[in-house]
Order: C-alpha cells, then sequence, then structure tokens
C-alpha cells in the first residue's frame, strides 16, 4: 500500500461520514474524517492525564541490526496505551452523560482503562464482569474505583445484562469502537514517537482486529513525514486485519476464541473507520507466529526488564521472526503496548520461550546402576557448563538390560550452540542418548 498523494488528501478521503443510528445506551459517533489537529488537539487535552511514556534505544539493537527504539506505553497507570483513546473519549462526553454515569463490560484493557479514568473525572462507572472473570483483575478495577458487578457465566451474558441496565438507568454503555474521537487519542502515540526520535524511518505497531492505535498514529505519522514506513503486525492465528483489507470490509476470523493469552489482537475487526484509515495509510502488515511472540517476550524481560503480554510484544515478533529485513540498518520505533500478562500465564510464557529459544533442553540415556556412574554424568554437564534444573532416575521399567538406570534430564544452556555442543558431548560418551523435540 503506497502513499499516492499529499498526506491531508489522504487524511481526508480515508474515511466518509456515515450516519449512525441514535441510540441512548452507545456512543453515537460520527465516522467523519480524521484531521490531524483532531490529534493535536487529543494530545493537547489529555496531557495532563496519561503519561508521556519513553522512546528509548534498545540493546536490541545490535542484535537485529537496526537502531530500534521502543516506545513503552505498557508504563501507562493500567499498564496499556488503550488510556489514552479512553481518556479522551470520556472528557468529550456531554455533562449531563458524565452525570448519569458510564457501565462497560469485560476484562479488556479497554474497561480497565474506563474503569480508572472515569474514576479519576468523577465519572460513576460500572463494570459488568463474568463469573469466570479471575479475581485479580476484578480486585484491581475495584481499586480503580469502579463499581464491578458480577453476572453471567460468558461474556455475552454480561453484555446483555449492562445493556439492560444501561437501558434503564440513562447510563453511557461503552464498548472499544473505532469513533474519531477514539482514534484521535489513540494517535497521540504517533505524535510522541515522532517528537522523541529524530529522522524516524519505519514505526511497527501491534495490529489484529483492534487496530485502532495502527490506523490513528498512522494519520499523525504520514501527516508529519510521509515518508515513515508504518507497518502493523497481527498473529498468524487470527490474522482479521489482513482478511478484512483484502475483503474491504471488516471481518470475523471463524479461528478467533479470544484466548487470553491473545487478548485484543484476537479480535474481531471493529470498524470501517480503522480498516479505511489502516487501508489508505498504512505501508504494510505482516503476520508472526505464537513462538516468534513468546521468545519476543522473552527479550523484552531480559534485555529491558519488561513483563508485557503478547499484545505488547507482539511488534517487536515482527522483527525477531526476520519478517521485516528491509529494515537492517535502519532507524525503527517499536510500540510495546500492553503489560497486563496474568501472573498464572507468566511462568508458562516464559519456560516455553526459553524452550523454544533452545535454552531449555531434556535428554535420556541409560547407564550402568553402579557407583560413580551418575558421577561421570554429572561431570560432563559441569564441564559442558549445563545448569541442571531436574534429574530423576528410573530403575523399576526400564526395559533395556538388567542393572541399569535411566535418567531423564532437564538442562539450562546459554544459546542453540552450546546446546549443540553439549548434544555433541553427550553422545560421544553415551551413543543412545534420546533428546526430547521442542
Amino acid at each position: 500500500m503506497k502513499i499516492v498523494s499529499r498526506n491531508e488528501e489522504l487524511l481526508r478521503d480515508a474515511l466518509s461520514c456515515i450516519p449512525q443510528p441514535s441510540s441512548r445506551t452507545s456512543l453515537a459517533s460520527c465516522n467523519k474524517m480524521i484531521r490531524f489537529e483532531d490529534i493535536s488537539a487529543a494530545a493537547f487535552k489529555i496531557q495532563c492525564g496519561v503519561q508521556k511514556t519513553p522512546c528509548m534505544y534498545s540493546r536490541l539493537s545490535k542484535q537485529y541490526g537496526m537502531d530500534i527504539y521502543l516506545k513503552k506505553e505498557f508504563l501507562q497507570y493500567t499498564g496499556s496505551v488503550k488510556e489514552r483513546g479512553v481518556l479522551y473519549l470520556l472528557m468529550s462526553l456531554p455533562q449531563d452523560q458524565q452525570r448519569k454515569g458510564v457501565i462497560v463490560t469485560s476484562d479488556s484493557n479497554f474497561s480497565m482503562a474506563v474503569a480508572y479514568h472515569a474514576s479519576q473525572l468523577r465519572i460513576p462507572v460500572f463494570v459488568i464482569m463474568s463469573t469466570s472473570t479471575s479475581p485479580a483483575r476484578v480486585k484491581m478495577c475495584r481499586e480503580y474505583g469502579a463499581m464491578v458487578i458480577s453476572y453471567g457465566t460468558t461474556a455475552k451474558d454480561s453484555q446483555v445484562h449492562a445493556r439492560r441496565l444501561a437501558q434503564e438507568n440513562g447510563y453511557l454503555y461503552l464498548e472499544e469502537e473505532d469513533s474519531a474521537v477514539y482514534l484521535s487519542g489513540l494517535g497521540t502515540v504517533g505524535l510522541e514517537v515522532y517528537e522523541q526520535v529524530p529522522k524516524l524511518d519505519a514505526v511497527i505497531f501491534p495490529a489484529g482486529g483492534h487496530c485502532g492505535l495502527l490506523a490513528g498514529s498512522a494519520a499523525a505519522l504520514k501527516h508529519l513525514n510521509p515518508h515513515i514506513s508504518v507497518i502493523g503486525v497481527e498473529s498468524e492465528s487470527f490474522p482479521v486485519l489482513q482478511q478484512s483489507l483484502k475483503a474491504g470490509h471488516p471481518t470475523e476470523d471463524q479461528a478467533c476464541n479470544n484466548h487470553h493469552f491473545y487478548g485484543d489482537v484476537s479480535g474481531v475487526c471493529f470498524g470501517s473507520n480503522s480498516l479505511q484509515l489502516t487501508g489508505k495509510l498504512v505501508d504494510k502488515v505482516v503476520a508472526v507466529r505464537e513462538e516468534d511472540i513468546l521468545i519476543s517476550m522473552l527479550r523484552l524481560l531480559e534485555y529491558e526488564r519488561a513483563t508485557v503480554d503478547a499484545e505488547g510484544a507482539i511488534a517487536l515478533a515482527a522483527l525477531v521472526a526476520g519478517k521485516l529485513p528491509e529494515l537492517k540498518g535502519k532507524r525503527v520505533a517499536v510500540v510495546i503496548c500492553s503489560g497486563n500478562l496474568e501472573l498464572h500465564l507468566l511462568q508458562q510464557c516464559i519456560a516455553r520461550a526459553l524452550t523454544l529459544d533452545n535454552r531449555v533442553c531434556r535428554f535420556s540415556l541409560v547407564i550402568s546402576d553402579c557407583p560413580g556412574d551418575m558421577s561421570k554424568l554429572l561431570e560432563i554437564l559441569a564441564r559442558e557448563e549445563a545448569r541442571v534444573l531436574d534429574i530423576k532416575q528410573e530403575r523399576t521399567f526400564v526395559t533395556s538390560e538388567l542393572f541399569t538406570v535411566e535418567v531423564n534430564c532437564t538442562v539450562e544452556t546459554r544459546d542453540k550452540i552450546h546446546t549443540a555442543q553439549l548434544r555433541n558431548a553427550l553422545l560421544e560418551r553415551y551413543p543412545t542418548t534420546a533428546w526430547t523435540e521442542r
């Protein structure tokens, strides 16, 4: 997708005003064009309510052969870039609606941002969550200042109940959409990146179903410098944006299961505004594997001490996977947009990433059940500088010759080369060594 005309004309043509049916329980928004002035106005209005997050040079630059700058949006108070759009949305509501209050459902980043900023603006806020929501998310939402109500066993049950409460009490039912106001708030990320990193060649954003950040920021960046490449990244498991761009309208990937690991990147493509802006202004959309996302999470934890979720790591995953070779030697900003990874998933993700990165491996071998044979195995592991994580011996169900023991061992290595060296050393001493493939 190439930029073929002047930036203001692109912004003007990207969106057309599509009248929306009025509803007193949902945000009525006219899908008017996004002007650069709208994004600038949003930046001015929300500057006291959200963090101007750093965009810092990363130690990963040398590893991937380019100057990488990480825009750390996960440092926002609720851990998500969604705060920018939400705050501008809430501040733009009529005063009478602010007095009545708003209502949202689910435990998404959007809902968490609404809970916090509505409370800060003294707007009554109600969050309807299903009974399957994790207790940690419920507690966090209450600490932000929202009235949390548990209802129903599914997200759909919660949505139906929230809409009914909105109709009965005059609350405004909010759900993440691509209104011009919301996109303008999200687009302030593009403004900040442009200010913080001079001579930018490219900016990489998370994409997927909820591509408002990509679309809004592209509008800002292309106005400021049409030569900056804007790139979106989504999951190969849920290529919703690519499918929607190909079809020319928002589509739903039947494989979407909204797994908590993926968060918003696995959601349905929710609006034509974002889609049209993306089609006009975004230069490229690429897809990455789940394995690449996990390794990206590991890299950010090790090199940046940043604990992020899949949505936060997916933009960097395009570089980890080598999907953008044309950026070698260039100056690239990567938006790390979310850090709301649940604790029970964190341990699983890091353990799996270490295995995928060839830094944790498992093997089994058979040795004689004699004094000293186990110590010889441990000497080899010590000589090869492998850290033993777990070791087990099996005597009863060994199918080889009598008086032998099967040893199952899990070790940690430095990298793929170190793993290969260890494997060769063990095979030289124990030819029947069997490695568990990842």
